[in-house]
C-alpha cells in the first residue's frame, strides 16, 4: 500500500495545481474501450496509467482490492488463482475496473447483479480540489453512488474494493435457438427465474433466427458434453460458432467451456465488428485468414485501429436497451434504419449502485414505474457514407430509445443537443454533487461524451487544411491502413504531442 499511497498523494498534488488554477484536465488511463475519439494534451491530463494493480485479494471477505487500471484479464487471473471470480466481468478483456466503475457496464451475469458498479463496495478517490477521500454506501455516501457513470467529471477514483463470488473452472453453456424476438424474451424470463443460471445473453442473426446463452457454474463437464475452447487463434469465433452449432440442430445444445474461456468469449473478432475490417480490406474471411490475422482479431488492437484509423466516425457502435415489452418494435425499427445483424441481446437488471439512492446520473429514479429489466441491443456496423447522414441515423436512434423508455450507454458517440440529453438525466443532482465536491470547473458529462457536429462543420468551413485532409482520408484504403500500421507497431495512440492551452 506504500507504493500506492504515494501515488495517490502525487496525484492529488497535480489535481490541486489543476484546481487552483481552475483548468481543466482530462484523466488519461493510457488506453480506452471507448469508441468516443480520446486524444489528451500532456499539459491537461492527470496519469493514472500506473495505477494497475491488483493490491490484496481476500479470500474470507470474498473481496479484492483493486487499482482504477486494472484490467479485466488481470483482476480474473489474480481472483481465480484464490478460487474467487468478479460476479460482473466486462467482455472485453482490456476494459478496466475504473472504466467499468465511471462509465456504464453491464454483461452477461448482470441480469443477477445489475451493472459492474454495484459491484463495488467501496472506493477511494482524489476529489476535484486534490483531497483524498474514502467512499461507500454510508461513508460519503453521495459520492459513492454519483461517482458510477460519471464518466470521471467528479473526481479521480484511485481504488476500488470489489465484491467476488466463488469460481467454478467451467461454464456448462446451453445454446437455445429461438424464431423471434418474442420467444427470445420468454427465454430470458424463464432462465431468469432459475436461480441456477448464471450468465444469460442472447444473438440474433435475423429476426427469425437467433440464439439464448444460458450458463451455469460447473467444477467439471458432465459426462459426454464436449469441452470448448474460444481463446486460441484455432479456435473458433463466438458468434460463427453459437451459428453453426444452431444451424445444425433445432434443438438446445450443451458444451462445457473454460471459465476464462467464457468470460472473455467475444474478445476474438469483438463480438463481429472484426469481420467488417476483412470485407473493407476486401480479405476473404475464413477460418485460414481468421488464424494468420488472429493478432489483429484482438480487442485491445482492434480499439488501437479504430482511434487511429477514424473509423469510429463511419460505423454504427452503439449499446442501448429498451423495457422487454418493447423489443420487438426496436427490432422493427433496427431492420428498417440499419439492417445490421448479427445483434446482440443482454438482459440487465436496471439500477446502479442501489435502487434506494437518487444519487447517480443514471440512476434515473423520477420514473417509479421504470422496469425492473431492460433488454440490451448491440448495435454494430456500417453506418451512412455521408456525414451528415451518419449523424441524422444516429440522433434517430437516440430518440427511438428515448420514445420507448429505454437508455443508451455513454462509452459510444452521443449526439445529444444539450437541453435532449438533461431532459434524460437529472442534472438537478449531478451539478449538485459537482458544486458539493469542487468540480464544477471540470467538463461535464454532456461535454465529454458529445459529439459537436457544428464545431466539426465550422472547422472545414474555416481549414482548407483540414478539408483536404478529410476528403485524402476518404480515399479507400488509406485510413484503414494507417489504423491497422499503427496498431502493428503498438505504442500509444492517445497522448497528443507537444502543448495545446486549455480554459
Amino acid at each position: 500500500m506504500e507504493r500506492h499511497d504515494a501515488a495517490v498523494s502525487l496525484l492529488a498534488s497535480q489535481v490541486k495545481q489543476f484546481y487552483d488554477r481552475k483548468k481543466q484536465f482530462r484523466i488519461y488511463h493510457g488506453s480506452t474501450n471507448s469508441t468516443r475519439q480520446s486524444q489528451y494534451w500532456p499539459d491537461s491530463m492527470v496519469d493514472t496509467s500506473r495505477l494497475s494493480n491488483v493490491l490484496a485479494v481476500d479470500t474470507e471477505k470474498k473481496l479484492a482490492l483493486v487499482e482504477p487500471n486494472v484490467p479485466m484479464d488481470k483482476l480474473v487471473e489474480a481472483t481465480m488463482a484464490n478460487g474467487l471470480v468478479p460476479p460482473v466481468v466486462m467482455e472485453f478483456p482490456g476494459i478496466t475496473a475504473g472504466g467499468g466503475f465511471a462509465g456504464t457496464s453491464g454483461e452477461s451475469s448482470s441480469f443477477k447483479y445489475g451493472f459492474f458498479d454495484r459491484t463495488v463496495n467501496a472506493i477511494e478517490m482524489v476529489l476535484a480540489n486534490g483531497d483524498i477521500i474514502q467512499a461507500t454506501s454510508i461513508e460519503n455516501s453521495d459520492i459513492f453512488y454519483g461517482a458510477a457513470a460519471s464518466f470521471g467529471t467528479l473526481g479521480v477514483a484511485t481504488l476500488l474494493e470489489i465484491q467476488l463470488i466463488d469460481a467454478k473452472p467451467f461454464v456448462e453453456l446451453m445454446y437455445f435457438p429461438v424464431t423471434s424476438v418474442e420467444e427470445s424474451v420468454r427465454k430470458f424470463e424463464e432462465a431468469t427465474a432459475d436461480p441456477s443460471t448464471d450468465y444469460l445473453d442472447g444473438i440474433l442473426f435475423a429476426k427469425d433466427n437467433g440464439v439464448i446463452c444460458v450458463g451455469r457454474l460447473k467444477d467439471k463437464p458432465d459426462v459426454g458434453v464436449r469441452v470448448q475452447r474460444f481463446s486460441r487463434s484455432t479456435d473458433p469465433w463466438f458468434y460463427l460458432h453459437a451459428r453453426k452449432l444452431i444451424a445444425k440442430s433445432n434443438k438446445p445444445v450443451t458444451e462445457a467451456i473454460p471459465l476464462v474461456d467464457y468470460l472473455f468469449r467475444y474478445d476474438r473478432g469483438g463480438f463481429w465488428v472484426g469481420a467488417y475490417a476483412f470485407q473493407y480490406f476486401v480479405t476473404p474471411f475464413n477460418r485460414v485468414t481468421r488464424w494468420a490475422l488472429d493478432q489483429f482479431m484482438h480487442t485491445r488492437v482492434m480499439y488501437h485501429a479504430l482511434h487511429k484509423s477514424g473509423h469510429s466516425k463511419r460505423y454504427i457502435i452503439q449499446d442501448v436497451a429498451v423495457p422487454y415489452e418493447a423489443a420487438g418494435e426496436f427490432v422493427d425499427y433496427l431492420e428498417k434504419s440499419f439492417g445490421h445483424y448479427p445483434l446482440w441481446l443482454c438482459p440487465l437488471r436496471q439500477r446502479g449502485q442501489s435502487e434506494y439512492s437518487p444519487h447517480g446520473l443514471m440512476a434515473q429514479t423520477a420514473d417509479p414505474n421504470a422496469p425492473t429489466m431492460l433488454l440490451n441491443f448491440g448495435i454494430w456496423g456500417p453506418g451512412p457514407t455521408r456525414r451528415r447522414a451518419f449523424v441524422d441515423a444516429n440522433r434517430e436512434l437516440e430518440h427511438k430509445v428515448h420514445e420507448l423508455r429505454g437508455q443508451k450507454w455513454l462509452y459510444a458517440h452521443a449526439y445529444y443537443t444539450e437541453q435532449e440529453f438533461w431532459d434524460i438525466y437529472d442534472r438537478k443532482e449531478y451539478d449538485a454533487l459537482r458544486a458539493k465536491y469542487h468540480a464544477t470547473y471540470l467538463p461535464s458529462v454532456y461535454d465529454k461524451v458529445k459529439v459537436d457536429v457544428a464545431a466539426e462543420e465550422q472547422a472545414l468551413k474555416e481549414s482548407w487544411k483540414i478539408w483536404v485532409l478529410a476528403k485524402f482520408w476518404k480515399v479507400w484504403p488509406l485510413s484503414g491502413i494507417y489504423g491497422v500500421c499503427h496498431a502493428a507497431i503498438g505504442g500509444d495512440y492517445l497522448k497528443l504531442r507537444g502543448k495545446k492551452k486549455l480554459a
